[in-house]
């Protein structure tokens, strides 16, 4: 093994273009269709490595209408940036990633919205020994995804960017409408950043979010809206939460599988707290919190943590209700009582050994 797969093995998360090395690779050298200008992959290729393609041994990376990747790519082929709006835990930033990985080979330009987030986060700062020993010169300059993403003709991932401020926001309205950025210190042509072919943007925005920082008209006429829907398929997602599950377990050093049974009733009680509604179509309490795929992976990978590191073993139904307990608690008090009731009245209806364990470890959650 070389010591870059090496360092590769020991990062908690490798960029989309790393995990994916080999198939990026292998597209590339298999893609003749035309490609738009500063694209590593053509449309075609590109849609290939998000939605998978058997006949090519590329893996699925991305559940979802495969109607919305070609809407996606054909928008970053233009000169409008792409927004992409859903539900928390829908996968936007995992699209995102994987389209600036196929787009542009390189998926770490991106900024992390919030209310701290400054301007210079987004186009550039200064190293200030050097400022104020040389003045501002490009040496000094300390260029940030936008300045980079610009020079270097790439995608720049906006995260949350209804979390930032308005006017940090508005900052983005002459990159993206004249695609150039001004370094008003600087003279000549240094003062100027022109976008190179390739540039554009994706953003991101989660619903629940909305009305924190409400977009400007101006910055929404910039940016062509997709929205990222939850999956509706209960198998779709069964399977998802497994193959992801299964990764983080790996990971985290965790040889034995999740347990297919306990994750049937994970993914179940997700849906339906999520829904508000049983597979039997019957209407029920709805949590005010969270419950989407993203979070159901993320008690999956607790569960397994838990039951193999305490244990010995590949986690129980009573590991689920620990897990959840955290979960569900996050937003709103009442959420507490919600599950309770879950569990008291909607475990109890179900068959199967895994269903009685659940109702049987109600007395696991807290209060």
């Amino acid at each position: 093994m070389t010591d870059t797969a090496t360092a590769e093995d020991k990062l908690q998360r490798p960029p989309a273009e790393v995990r994916f090395a080999e198939e990026l690779a292998r597209l590339r050298a298999d893609d003749d269709a035309p490609r738009p200008p500063g694209w590593a992959l053509s449309l075609e290729a590109a849609r290939r490595f998000i939605v998978g393609d058997e006949t090519r041994g590329i893996r699925r990376k991305f559940v979802g209408d495969p109607s919305l990747i070609d809407r996606a790519l054909v928008t970053l082929a233009t000169s409008r940036g792409l927004m992409l709006v859903g539900e928390p835990g829908t996968a936007k930033s995992l699209l995102s990633e994987l389209i600036a990985a196929a787009v542009s080979g390189d998926s770490t330009l991106t900024i992390q919205g919030g209310a701290a987030t400054t301007e210079d986060q987004i186009k550039y700062s200064w190293n200030y020994a050097l400022l104020v020993s040389e003045g501002p010169s490009p040496r000094s300059l300390v260029p940030a995804p936008m300045l980079n993403g610009m020079a270097g003709g790439k995608i720049v991932r906006f995260e949350e960017i209804t979390r930032c401020p308005l006017e940090v926001q508005d900052s983005l309205l002459s990159l993206l409408s004249e695609r150039v950025l001004a370094v008003p210190e600087l003279t000549g042509a240094d003062s100027m950043v022109f976008a190179r072919e390739g540039f554009n943007v994706i953003a991101t925005a989660n619903t629940r979010d909305r009305g924190v920082n409400e977009m400007s008209a101006a910055l929404k006429r910039r940016f062509n809206f997709e929205t990222v829907f939850p999956i509706a398929d209960f198998a779709t997602e069964l399977g998802l939460v497994e193959a992801e599950a299964s990764a983080l377990l790996e990971r985290s050093g965790v040889t034995a599988p999740p347990s297919r049974d306990v994750l049937e009733v994970l993914v179940t009680t997700f849906r339906e707290l999520r829904s508000g509604m049983t597979e039997r179509g019957e209407t029920m309490e709805r949590l005010s919190t969270v419950m989407s795929t993203a979070e159901a992976v993320s008690v999956a990978h607790a569960i397994g943590v838990r039951g193999w590191f305490l244990r010995g073993e590949q986690g129980t139904p009573a590991d689920i209700v620990e897990c959840l307990a955290g979960t569900a608690a996050k937003d709103n008090a009442e959420d507490l009582a919600r599950l309770r009731r879950y569990l008291e009245q909607q475990a109890p209806r179900r068959r199967g050994a895994q269903w009685k364990a659940l109702h049987d470890a109600r007395h696991l959650l807290p209060g």
